[in-house]
């Protein structure tokens, strides 16, 4: 099944059913398109959540963990939808579908840019979505916010390790062009973002009711984070 096809469904309600696509777009994606970096990565890091997060484990609300989950994961389809189809996009995600070919640029340059979309971009959008949808406010001192920070440390550990595997095969080349194969990965740091993600999140949220300078706000936001995927995806 080809790629607009698999986003032409429903998009998915359940964690299982995110994994399912994420799955099939993996398959379906050429090798050395830049999107399926992307999708191997936040493949594994969902996989990693989904397995972490359930009912009576360690976490306080694994309701709202999981239900951010598939909202944050539903951003990234419509982006890639959208670009499928034509039709415009967040700037966030415009430096990545249009340097997805382009040669040069590592597959783990192309995964850290999507990162770097999904994460500065579209988290404080579905925190916002999960917070009004499950009736919740943004409360540093509550059991979302402590789920939220618990996450970083699977987060990292998952992302270290497929980051690892991307660069594998194409090591030489990293430490020839930038001096250490690990200033590319050093440039992302999923911890900051996250907490960055947060503290937008809550600003969005805040900004409810002047939907001028949200609007603006939230404009200025998809312009630097786009700014800093070009960055990511220069050639080397």
């Amino acid at each position: 099944m080809n790629v607009e096809r698999l986003l032409s469904a429903r998009l998915p309600s359940r964690m299982e059913d995110v994994l399912v696509l994420m799955r099939a777009l993996e398959e379906a994606l050429p090798p050395g398109d830049g999107i399926a970096a992307f999708v191997r990565l936040y493949r594994a890091v969902t996989e990693a959540v989904d397995g972490a997060v359930r009912p009576g484990g360690a976490y306080a609300d694994p309701r709202f963990v999981r239900w951010l989950d598939v909202v944050f994961a539903n951003l990234f389809f419509r982006a890639l939808r959208d670009a499928t189809s034509r039709s415009a996009v967040p700037k966030a995600w415009t430096p990545l579908l249009e340097a997805r070919s382009r040669p040069g640029v590592l597959p783990i340059q192309f995964a850290l840019a999507g990162m770097n979309a999904h994460i500065n971009r579209d988290l404080p959008f579905a925190l916002v979505e999960t917070w009004a949808a499950l009736d919740l406010e943004p409360a540093r001192a509550g059991p979302q916010h402590d789920d939220f920070t618990r996450l970083n440390g699977l987060l990292e550990e998952t992302e270290a390790r497929v980051k690892a595997e991307l660069v594998v095969g194409a090591l030489g080349h990293v430490e020839r062009s930038l001096g250490r194969a690990d200033d590319v990965v050093a440039m992302w740091k999923v911890g900051k973002a996250r907490e960055a993600a947060w503290v937008n999140g809550e600003t969005l949220w805040a900004l409810r009711g002047a939907p001028r300078l949200r609007a603006e706000y939230a404009a200025a936001l998809d312009s630097m984070v786009g700014f800093a995927g070009r960055g990511l995806l220069r050639p080397l």
